[in-house]
């Protein structure tokens, strides 16, 4: 994976993660909370593609199906793409609810 890749794709998840960071900061609702994981599964998958570029922890076999680095790759991007989401749509349906409210 090339390097401009890796920026690529690491960019926007360091600043869903930094959102999440900070909204979990101002507001500690499970919303929050789900937001903050999944943008840190997120993370970890970019962690793992930097590991395989970089030929670190060569005792994870990455990029080698049935290996402990494809497993935690695979995993952290499917807990990553669930968790960010449902987090925030339930962050916004609880912000909707309570404009309502008012």
């Amino acid at each position: 994976m090339s390097t401009t890749t890796l920026i690529g794709i690491g960019a926007p998840a360091s600043l869903l993660f930094v959102g999440a960071v900070v909204l979990f900061i101002k507001r500690r609702t499970a919303s929050s909370c789900l937001q903050l994981l999944g943008s840190g599964c997120l993370m970890m998958v970019i962690l793992a593609h930097v590991a395989e570029a970089l030929h670190l922890f060569p005792w994870m076999q990455w990029g080698l199906l049935q290996s402990p680095g494809h497993y935690v790759d695979l995993w952290s991007a499917v807990l990553g793409l669930t968790l960010f989401p449902v987090g925030y749509l339930t962050h916004a349906l609880t912000i909707r609810l309570e404009g309502a409210q008012r």
